[in-house]
Order: C-alpha cells, then structure tokens, then sequence
C-alpha cells in the first residue's frame, strides 16, 4: 500500500513547552446509571493524554461537560473524577466550580504534576450556544479562566464538531495543541480523504439515517469501491430499489415514511448513477412468532409485515467476502440491531472479518464500536477505533469541524 500523509495542520504536545499550566479539554460524556457515570472506552483513550502531560511535571486542569440540562444524564463531574484516576494511575482532584473563585484557587493552588478536574462545563451559560469562537472568546468563563494558564490542550475531537465557549474560545486567546486522542483521531477519521491506497476501498454504511449515507457517497463516492448498506438506511435503498420494504409498521415510530419522503428523489438518483458502487443485502433478518432470529430473501418478500432487525446471514458473509479483499475497510453505522445478539450477525460478521485481515481499518459511528468489546474482539486487531459519533460522521462527509478549526488558527 503507497500512501500519502497528510501532514500535521495544528501543534500537539510534541511542541509544548515544559513547566506549563494546562488547560485540558476532554469528553467524558458517559451513560448515567443510578446517577452515576459508567466506565467507557473514553476515559481509557483520555487517560493516555492526561498521563503524559502530568508525568512531564505540567499542572493539568481538566475541562469537561456531562449531558445536557433538564435531561437525567445532566450531572456533576465528581464520579468522573474517580474513574479518570484509575486510568492516569494518579490522583485526579475534583472542585465543584469551573470558573469562580473556587476553581482560581484551586487552579492556582496546583503543583507539578497534579490533575484538577473542573465542574460540568454545560453548567455555565456561556458553554453551550452555538456562537462563533471570536463571540466565545470574549465570555465571561473564558476570560475568567485563560489569565491563569499558559496553554491550552483540546483532546475533545469527539465533541469539536460543537462550537462551545470550551472547545472553541480558549485557542483564540492561549496557545493551543492538540491532545492525543484529537491527534489520532484526525488523522484516522481524515484518513480517507488524506491517503492513497493501491487497492480496493470498502465502506460498511449502516445505521438510522438516511442522510448520512447519501452525504458520505456525495463526499466518498470518488474514493471508495464498494459501499455495503445495511441497517435502517440500508432498507430505504432497497425501497428504492423497488422492494417492498422500507415501511414503518407503527406510525408513530417514524422511522422510515419520514425519511422516504424527504430522500426518495436523491436515493432512487444515487442508484441510477451510482449502483456499481452499492451493494444491497440480499437478505434481511427478523424476530419470529418463536422469539428467534428468522430470515426472509429479499427477492421473496412480497409485503412488509415485520420489522426487520438485522441483514440475513448471506448478506453478511458476502459484505465480509468483500472485506477481505480490501486494502482500506471503514465502518459507519451497524448492520444491524447488534445489541441484541440474535441480530448482532451482520455487525459481528465484517467486524470479524476486518480484525481477521491486514487491511488499514476504521471503525466508528454512533455505538458501533461498542459491538467489539460486546462480542470479545480485540482492539489491537483494528487500524483504529473510534470513540466519536458526529464529530466522525462529519468527517466522512467533509464537513469541518469547529473545535478542530479553532487549532488550526495561527
């Protein structure tokens, strides 16, 4: 495989400068239970980063945010505190304040080496409109904040897709690098536009939403070989494609009438000018009277009369076939409902499929990561595994990223 790489566009932690005060921006976004946060894949990846910049004697201090207010998952950052140490292996100090006299003191208070996670960012006013940065530049919590340190790190690449005074006001006013995750992130999920590779190009394309695929071929289509649909945007192809499917049974779930109605004319296009490139399942899964996984041919279906929860298990061998005779593999969306492992078949199959090979591999959207450790893969067998969802597909479809521009500025 030949391959350019594309060269770096912001600075990182190899050019920061030793014995700084840091601000550090994370995302430690987690499912809440009980009103506590869960462990994650996040503060695993997070960890790495903070770790370094502690054990090279910076004063770190941690920016984060959790939820969004009035829904449940919209809580402190004190358990998250815990959780993060265990992964940096150091003490991580938690002050319930982000930018009042509490946290200046203990900003201030800081020694070499010690990590102080600040309160919710969403907690703030001034975070959360979607404002341009020089507008966040000028709020209250940034202004507050930046006199007390010398740099700022963003490791948040799976919220940059967000203009908010934490990700995108502080560049603007310290010198700004990029963290690890942010790096490797980039660098992989640009991956597709940065690199050439002699061989074949395969996109597994699944999940909810129809406009997500059509915006990544728009942006992908020169790049890529095979596109492998799947999931409930994968039905809408084959709606288009003439069978009878791609049908909400339930009005008033929506899932599909609605996106049918708004698509349908760039969809059934998508097939005319692109159908060499697009690959349909043959076959679709489904939940029998039994609660077993059942499967139909989709040239055998005759009337939508179930909700169909996964590709058949022909699809999925074919998709994995494909796989393996690819030099590139990225993976967008599930193939299905994999959480449940009746209907994990499609998902499993190319997952497993791509750790069996050598190929440059990514893989993210939404929870589709989370399949790998649900199904006992190993992370070390992917190119690299995502950890964001939006910041990833806007990615795939060229669209910049706001925390990641606000790096790039000189």
């Amino acid at each position: 495989m030949s391959e350019s790489t594309a060269t770096s566009t912001f600075d990182t932690l190899d050019d920061l400068a030793s014995d700084q005060r840091v601000l550090v921006r994370l995302d430690l976004n987690s499912p809440i239970e009980g009103g506590e946060p869960q462990d994650n894949r996040r503060f695993e990846r997070h960890a790495k980063t903070v770790r370094e910049l502690a054990e090279a004697g910076h004063r770190v201090v941690l920016l984060a945010h959790q939820g969004r207010p009035g829904r449940d998952d919209f809580v402190s950052l004190s358990g998250h505190a815990e959780i993060l140490a265990s992964h940096v292996g150091r003490d991580v100090e938690f002050v319930a304040d982000t930018y009042g006299g509490e946290a200046i003191d203990a900003i201030d208070a800081l020694d070499a080496g010690e990590i102080l996670l600040l309160e919710n960012t969403r907690m703030c006013d001034d975070e959360l409109p979607e404002e341009e940065p020089e507008t966040k530049a000028e709020t209250e919590f940034v202004q507050s904040l930046a006199p007390h340190f010398d740099a700022y790190v963003n490791d948040a690449y799976s919220a940059a897709h967000r203009s908010h005074a934490s990700l995108v006001g502080f560049p603007l006013v310290l010198p700004s690098y990029a963290g690890r995750v942010m790096e490797t992130e980039y660098e992989a999920n640009t991956a597709i536009a940065g690199k050439e590779f002699d061989g074949r190009v395969t996109m597994v394309v699944g999940g909810t939403k129809a406009t997500d695929v059509i915006d990544v071929m728009n942006n992908l289509g020169t790049k890529v070989d095979d596109f492998l649909l799947g999931g409930i945007a994968g039905e809408l192809f084959l709606r288009a494609a003439g069978h009878p499917v791609g049908f909400d049974l339930d009005p008033e779930a929506d899932l599909y009438d609605s996106q049918w109605e708004q698509n349908h004319e760039v969809v059934e296009e998508m097939l005319d000018e692109r159908g060499d490139q697009i690959t349909l399942a043959t076959d679709l899964a489904y939940e029998d009277d039994a609660d077993e996984r059942a499967e139909i041919d989709v040239e055998a279906i005759e009337e939508k009369d179930v909700s169909f929860l996964d590709v058949g298990t022909d699809t999925a061998e074919g998709y994995a076939d494909v796989v393996r005779e690819s030099e590139a593999v990225f993976v967008k969306g599930a193939l299905g409902v994999f959480e449940d492992e009746r209907f994990s078949v499609g998902t499993v199959t190319v997952l497993e499929a791509i750790a069996e090979t050598d190929c440059f591999s990514v893989v993210g959207g939404g929870d589709t990561s989370r399949a790998i450790e649900m199904y006992g893969m190993d992370e070390a067998d992917f190119g690299h595994v995502s950890i964001a969802g939006g910041a990833y597909i806007r990615a795939l479809t060229g669209q910049p990223l706001a925390g990641v521009e606000a790096l790039k500025r000189e």
